[in-house]
């Protein structure tokens, strides 16, 4: 990819940016050499890799990357037969032990075949433990050798120590001495080239026999190792030597397991290099909320809801656009300042991001077409030192352009033919058109010039666009608008900013008046599709808002029916106690009426008289034992009124009339929490007065509040079995008259408490909820304040 253009679309700014996510130089130096593919199969193949190490770090969190170090120059010592320092060591062993754990954290993932790409690469790491474990057994610091790393280092370091015990004890008895005291500058023990000594005036160098190794700045001390512990000294001396021998033997024998393993540990620091890389992608694509291109071949880019990447996320607005497929060439027209520049430079760098096989700030179905290459002439690089125009300078890109871009380039034009004459400006931009489109060329341009949007309005294969701007406030929306000429609003933005009336008529006289005609068609055009615009929004919102209606009412439909299911059910097992109970009682009354039939006369009609009323009275009991009163024969819309308590006979559900049925029978019912209008034929009165439903309903309530609980555990659940369960929680709740209850739900991935809180928004019993506190549960639990 042409180097110019990278720097012009700003490619190298993002490489920057992503170098920030790496954890190891090599992976920062890989990163800087990252140039667009123009081969779709290896393109889809970085996008795999990108996504695999996106999912992975969302599901597992933060990679397991830690100290990693560039060890091929420590490789290479080791190979050649030389022994490394102890920190080269701790760089071998760190790097090692980072791989070994990157390695278990991609395949301990338990989403098997959800990342065959970095499974593979993860496969090709070794673990060497016993290198880690050896080398970190033996080094405890960058200077430093452990004692546990071999018997006889740790013989030689207990002499040493008795050596200095030695030296020190027999330094300290002579610097105690009264008649030695005199001679020294200060009572104390120094070392000097790595032997003991005492700090002697110089004037008394002679009292004191022994080894001078040293002179103060001043000349006024000599540092003397007297002769007494000159012998232990050399002993000392000895020792340390010993020392080193048996480190320099240790590191050596270090130094060789890692040359035992150097092509293994030469792989592992290339394959970490590589996953280093993909995450740095992984974790860039999570911090600009980029998602995964569909990648093409066809010519045809659709980028859905792009965003510049280098614009804060706060500022960008996002954009819509798409070429390729009926048209070729797409003609950007519009004000200064009104985003058509940033337009280019959005599709120009998010195409070359793609291709680089980086994720894009867009949406989810954005589509990239891969082209062979991109050209870009953007911006004013007007060169002084060269006396070249601003025109000169474009017109200098502009041949190297059409020479080398052909079928499968994407070409990217802003201001095309400005800075020269309008009319022979707009003549040479068509021409160059016709040049481009003719050579199968994809091209975005952008351009003021009138003749231009009548060009692309004739021409097949080519189309207007326009960035939106809003007259009333002069300022621009960014809104891409394709399929739409744009107007250049200097007349407009001229008098919003004051010029008289005057002037602007004026002016508008010097227009042609086929200028005119079009720029009334242009405000035409703009004007219906604002229109259309806000419509097809109002449209938006009912539907939203009926598809909302409808599933809260199949959702309260569906508890119904499974509410009327568990009553019928209920009311079925009822009845054959009921009947079987009837039964038996029937038998015995027509065994007295039997009997009667033998007496005849009054006795006969005294027992049929009892017979009646025990028939009479034993059916009061049934409709006692359904828990009904007697039900009217017929009923008459006059007979409902305010209060009335009814059978819905639809429902099987006992309710209270609140509203008296208008012209077409219709009318309010009050059942339970719910209030649902039928018709009168739908409905039988029942002999229940109003204290009697309030007595059942007092009894309700007593029963709940003795039995029900002021929390509920619905963890397990998913949203949907929720809500149901949660609403008839709240229900006996609110017929318990609680205050406040807690719903436990678990933290989880936060989907069941987002749809309970959406669900809580609307609810009838909910005043209010939030999150519960520290001692309550925190975010595993929300607390439900009840109406």
């Amino acid at each position: 990819m042409n180097k110019r253009v990278l720097a012009t679309l700003e490619y190298n700014k993002i490489l920057n940016r992503m170098k920030t996510f790496c954890f190891s130089e090599m992976g920062k130096t890989e990163i800087e050499g990252i140039e667009p593919w123009s081969d779709p199969q290896i393109i889809e193949s970085k996008q795999k890799e990108t996504a695999e190490a996106f999912s992975m770090i969302v599901r597992r969190g933060r990679v397991p990357f830690g100290a990693f170090y560039d060890v091929g120059n420590h490789i290479q010592t080791a190979r050649i037969g030389s022994y490394l320092a102890p920190k080269q060591l701790l760089e071998v062993s760190d790097s090692l032990r980072t791989s070994r754990r990157v390695k278990k954290y991609i395949q301990d993932d338990a989403f098997e075949g959800a990342h065959e790409i970095l499974d593979g690469i993860a496969s090709g790491i070794v673990s060497a433990r016993q290198i880690e474990d050896e080398i970190e057994r033996c080094i405890e610091g960058e200077d430093e050798i452990s004692d546990h790393a071999s018997p006889k280092l740790a013989n030689i370091r207990r002499g040493i120590e008795a050596k200095n015990a030695s030296i020190r004890s027999k330094l300290q008895g002579i610097i105690s001495s009264p008649g030695i005291q005199k001679y020294l500058q200060d009572s104390l023990i120094t070392i000097r080239a790595d032997r003991f000594c005492i700090p002697v005036k110089q004037e008394y160098r002679n009292q004191v026999r022994g080894m001078i190794h040293d002179r103060s700045s001043s000349g006024s001390t000599l540092f003397i190792e007297p002769m007494a512990v000159v012998n232990i000294n050399n002993e000392l001396k000895e020792l340390k030597l010993q020392e080193q021998a048996e480190i320099e033997r240790i590191l050596y024998e270090l130094t060789a397991l890692v040359g035992e393993s150097a092509d293994s540990i030469a792989n592992n620091q290339s394959l970490m290099t590589e996953l280093d890389v993909i995450f740095a992608k992984a974790r860039h694509a999570s911090e600009i909320d980029g998602v995964e291109p569909t990648i093409s071949s066809d010519g045809f880019t659709h980028i859905k809801k792009g965003r510049h990447p280098l614009i804060p996320k706060n500022e960008v607005v996002p954009t819509d656009v798409w070429i390729g497929k009926d048209y070729r060439t797409l003609l950007i027209t519009g004000p200064n300042t009104g985003g058509k520049t940033v337009t280019l430079k959005t599709v120009g760098l998010l195409t070359l991001m793609a291709q680089a096989g980086f994720h894009i700030p867009a949406n989810h179905g954005t589509k990239i077409n891969v082209y062979r290459e991109i050209f870009a002439d953007i911006g004013d690089e007007q060169s002084i030192e060269q006396s070249l125009s601003t025109f000169s300078s474009h017109m200098k890109n502009l041949i190297g352009i059409l020479s080398d871009a052909g079928e499968g380039d994407l070409v990217l034009l802003d201001e095309l033919g400005a800075g020269t004459d309008p009319t022979e400006g707009a003549a040479l931009a068509i021409a160059i058109i016709e040049h481009l489109y003719s050579g199968s060329v994809t091209t975005m341009a952008t351009t003021h010039y009138s003749e231009l949007k009548h060009y692309a309005l004739t021409k097949d294969g080519v189309e207007n666009a326009s960035v939106e701007f809003d007259v009333k406030t002069l300022s621009p929306t960014y809104r891409l608008l394709i399929g739409i000429p744009g107007k250049s609003n200097a007349f407009e933005i001229s008098q919003k900013l004051g010029l008289s009336d005057s002037i602007i008529e004026k002016a508008k006289k010097y227009l042609k008046r086929e200028n005119i005609e079009f720029e009334e068609i242009l405000t035409k055009i703009q004007q219906d599709r604002q229109a259309a615009e806000d419509e097809r929004d109002e449209a938006l919102r009912l539907k939203l808002e009926a598809e909302k209606m409808k599933k809260n009412y199949n959702d309260k439909y569906g508890r119904l029916q499974e509410q009327r299911e568990k009553e019928l059910k209920k009311a079925k097992e009822e009845a054959r106690r009921i009947i079987k109970e009837a039964k038996v009682s029937a038998e015995s009354i027509i065994k007295e009426l039997r009997k009667a039939g033998d007496f005849g006369g009054k006795e006969a009609n005294r027992l049929i008289d009892d017979s009646r009323k025990a028939i009479k009275g034993k059916l009061e009991e049934t409709y006692e034992g359904m828990g009904e009163a007697k039900v009217n024969a017929e009923i008459k819309p006059g007979d409902l009124k305010s209060g009335m308590s009814v059978l819905i006979l639809t429902l099987n559900q006992e309710g209270t009339v609140v509203t008296e049925p208008d012209r077409n029978g219709e009318l309010t019912v009050q059942a339970g929490i719910m209030k649902i209008n039928v018709n009168y034929k739908n409905l039988k009165l029942l002999r229940k007065t109003g204290s009697k439903m309030g007595s059942r309903i007092q009894n309700l309530t007593k029963a709940k509040s003795s039995s029900i609980s002021p929390e509920i555990d619905i963890r397990g659940t998913n949203v949907e079995e929720a809500i149901y369960i949660v609403d008839k929680y709240l229900d006996d709740a609110s017929l318990a008259r609680l205050q406040n209850v807690r719903i436990i739900h678990g933290k989880g991935t936060g989907q069941l408490r987002a749809g309970l809180h959406a669900h809580f928004r609307k609810h009838p019993h909910v005043k209010s909820f939030k999150v519960g506190e520290f001692n309550e549960g925190g975010i595993g639990v929300t607390v439900v304040e009840i109406k």
